[in-house]
């Protein structure tokens, strides 16, 4: 089946930057729909960013000039580059894709990655 493992995720200071990474394995038609999504404690799990297979992008208000979503096709991989990072940055980050599986590619499914910690100190 299909499997998202991210990767990337680590403490830094309030300033730095990461860039989290998300491997897409297992056999693929085609993916539509990349996003990364993050928790903090005690906090509703929100979209941070977005990209269609169109090349539109979506960026949460919060992070609008300081991250970027891209991806890496013939990878099977995506990215969050994660700059001037702030502590009210501090969440789980998820990996979120909409895609066609390649053993079915009639249908499209949702799939998750485990969650990578990012952590932001002062």
């Amino acid at each position: 089946q299909v499997k998202l493992v991210e990767s990337g995720g680590g403490l830094v200071q309030a300033g730095g930057s990461l860039r989290l990474s998300c491997l897409a394995s297992g056999s693929i038609f085609s993916i539509n729909v990349v996003a990364w999504y993050r928790q903090a404690p005690g906090k509703q799990r929100e979209l941070v960013a977005r990209i269609t297979s169109g090349g539109n992008t979506d960026y949460a208000d919060s992070v609008k000039g300081r991250f970027t979503i891209s991806e890496d096709n013939a990878k099977n991989t995506m990215y969050l580059q994660m700059n001037s990072l702030k502590p009210e940055d501090t969440a789980v980050y998820y990996c979120n894709l909409y895609l066609q599986p390649g053993h079915d590619s009639t249908r499209q499914y949702s799939y998750w990655g485990q969650g990578t910690q990012v952590t932001v100190s002062s």
